[in-house]
């Protein structure tokens, strides 16, 4: 039925006037800041001369700094972390519903079990498998979250997407975002560093830490234990006291240069990055002398281990990460686990075939020394204000792979990571996977919701964080992303 549409000329004015002062109201309240759920943009204030300066979070954060430790290559939750009595039952039969499933690498077989025992650790009795026996001693402290859900099920794309929140290259990482939002506190070192295993890079090298369309300026600085950055001594032959007076003149010079430009931000930004590379060449090598540890700490991360150079060099690596956060780094990124084209993962967690082996080796070089990481950290205190985070690309199948040996297949429905330290409750889980660890089933997270929590624990929203790039304010969340509001403390 039609309604009558008739209107006095009286009305439609009185209607208008009304309709544009409720506009306007709007409008001032949105300025304000005071309209319910306003995710008006919020871009930190950057001084030109101090690009690197420390900044206000959004909001009282409840962690000051962050370690990422990343294994690359998608380590197996359901041989980890994700206890099912259910596939210890059923291995060797067909898993339900999915007799003919093809994967990413194709068909799949019958049910496996997880070739290491799981027991019960800490007071809590958290399930964590034999394969990290040091690890398990931390589970009281640990903050599980086991309904992860992926992206693509391509190692490359989703190192990419668990990085930066996009599966295509060109974006932010994690890393980068929360250098330009918060800075550092650390005038001598770079806000962001990631540590790449002592074998390699991982698959999608510097997407982890680039800084996509943000300045350069923000992007992570990559060294680690094994190699360190490169072009810090002063050329041979120049005397310190030469090199100091030539950084000196070069400062002074710059600063000229500025005064003529006066408001030039790339140019003030670019001199700042240079006198931090200064700085640099003083305090990296500090950093990176490990004559100052005792031969207990070398021993207790396994950084002595003759036997083992590779999990000895990732021990360092593990020492360093400390060092970092100790200085006051914001941001450090640790990796385990490097890409090895057309090895099938020979030195990271890709476990596609001989998964057993793969595993037993891996996990003597990743065990003890990020356990005894986790705890110096714990001990020093550091905890109180750095949030650790543990995290992988995707998990993998409860299955066997059907044309494979004893392997595992990709599978992004339904993964592990975990939190410890500042801001989360522990020990504590949240979510979980199906009876077999097949997909997410209970609280599913997806990676959005995951970068938006860890936001949120630095004291940023992840809906005003933006950038405004090509006419559309970017956001590591993309469009997406809720906070885990029930793994807070």
């Amino acid at each position: 039925m039609l309604r009558n549409t008739n209107q006095s000329r009286r009305g439609f004015l009185s209607s208008t006037l009304t309709g544009l002062s409720g506009i306007a109201l709007t409008s001032l309240l949105h300025n304000d800041k005071l309209l319910a759920n306003d995710d008006q943009p919020i871009r930190p204030q950057i001084s030109p001369e101090r690009p690197f300066a420390a900044r206000p979070a959004h909001f009282k954060a409840k962690a000051k700094n962050i370690l990422v430790i990343y294994c690359s290559g998608a380590v197996s939750h359901v041989d980890t972390f994700d206890y099912k009595p259910e596939l210890l039952k059923r291995s060797g039969q067909p898993m339900p519903g999915a007799e003919n499933l093809i994967t990413s690498q194709g068909s799949q077989g019958n049910l496996v079990k997880s070739h290491w025992d799981f027991k019960p650790r800490g007071e809590s009795g958290k399930m964590i498998s034999d394969l990290f026996p040091n690890i398990a001693q931390l589970a009281d402290d640990m903050c599980f979250i086991h309904s992860l859900s992926g992206k693509t099920a391509a190692h490359g794309p989703a190192e990419t997407f668990m990085s930066t929140g996009f599966s295509l290259s060109g974006f932010p990482s994690v890393g980068s975002w929360m250098n330009w939002a918060l800075g550092t506190e650390a005038e001598d070192l770079p806000a962001f560093v990631a540590i790449p295993d002592p074998r390699g890079k991982p698959q999608a090298s510097v997407d982890n830490w680039g800084s996509g369309f943000l300045p350069a300026a923000f992007q992570g600085t990559a060294f680690n234990a094994t190699q360190p950055l490169r072009n810090l001594a002063p050329p041979r032959g120049m005397a310190r006291k030469k090199d100091e007076r030539v950084r000196e003149y070069l400062q002074a010079m710059n600063r000229h240069q500025l005064e003529q430009y006066p408001g030039d931000s790339e140019l003030s930004a670019r001199i700042a990055s240079y006198e931090l590379a200064a700085r640099m060449q003083l305090s990296i090598p500090g950093i990176m002398d490990f004559s100052t540890e005792s031969k207990s700490t070398m021993k207790t991360y396994g950084a002595d281990d003759s036997s083992n150079p590779t999990k000895a060099a990732y021990a360092r690596n593990c020492i360093l990460a400390r060092r970092l956060l100790e200085k006051g780094v914001r941001f450090v990124q640790l990796f385990n686990g490097a890409y090895q084209s057309g090895g099938e993962g020979a030195n990271n967690w890709d476990g596609h075939s001989d998964l057993v082996k793969k595993y037993n080796k891996h996990g003597m070089i990743f065990d003890q020394p990020t356990a005894s990481l986790l705890s110096d950290l714990k001990q020093r205190g550091l905890l109180e204000d750095t949030l650790v985070v543990w995290c992988t690309e995707f998990g993998r199948m409860p299955t066997i792979q059907a044309s494979k040996s004893a392997g595992r297949d990709h599978n992004i429905q339904g993964f592990t990571a975990w939190l410890m330290g500042a801001g989360v409750k522990a020990p504590f889980t949240f979510g979980s996977t199906d009876e077999f660890g097949y997909k997410a089933v209970e609280n599913k997270v997806d990676v959005h919701d995951f970068h938006a929590t860890i936001l949120h624990l630095l004291g940023l929203n992840h809906k005003q964080l933006t950038f405004r790039q090509n006419g559309t304010d970017r956001r590591l969340t993309n469009v997406h992303g809720e906070v885990i509001h029930d793994i807070v403390d």
